[in-house]
């Protein structure tokens, strides 16, 4: 199991990248989080097997069509992750 925690910037929000996010999250069996934050930027935590991780976090590297990704921050999480994807609150 692998935990990934992705800061993504670029125009990223009022594009549907959170919903998008979370139905890929939970298309491959990952848990986590995802929300906006008021800097512009979309925050996720994504958790499970690693392949999966790294999958996800290539496709975010597009996201959904209307976005435009400029830069993703990644760095390893060692939080305990309860199952299933959340979408949270703008922070």
């Amino acid at each position: 199991m692998s935990a990934k925690h992705v800061l993504i910037s670029g125009v990223v929000q009022g594009v549907g990248y959170r919903a998008w996010l979370r139905s890929r999250a939970e298309a491959l069996g990952l848990s986590g989080w995802v929300r906006n934050r008021l800097d512009g930027r979309v925050e996720a935590l994504i958790a499970g097997d690693i392949a999966a991780v790294e999958e996800l976090i290539r496709a975010c590297r597009t996201g959904p069509s209307a976005a435009r990704v400029d830069r993703i921050e990644e760095h390893l999480d060692t939080d305990p992750i309860t199952p299933g994807f959340e979408q949270y609150p703008t922070v």
